[in-house]
């Protein structure tokens, strides 16, 4: 039977400018960057955490909503 414990609610990224970047950073041990993605204006990016996701890192002025309140970065 598959783990559940980390799955989570989807959270969404929207990208205010160009060049927004989305780091995805594992679990574990050691905390390493495992995955990145790079958003221009207006695209949006829908995500969850994972058995490898515990954290993502927002570069850029973005938009991020999630089921507990939405939050800019700048």
């Amino acid at each position: 039977m598959e783990n559940l414990h980390y799955k989570s609610d989807y959270f969404i990224i929207k990208a205010l400018e160009d060049g927004v970047n989305v780091i995805g950073l594992t679990r574990g041990t050691e905390t390493r960057f495992h995955h990145s993605e790079k958003l221009d204006k207006g695209e949006v990016m829908i995500a969850q955490f994972t058995e490898h996701t515990s954290a993502i890192k927002v570069r850029g002025k973005a938009l991020i909503q999630t089921n507990h309140g939405e939050i800019s970065s700048n």
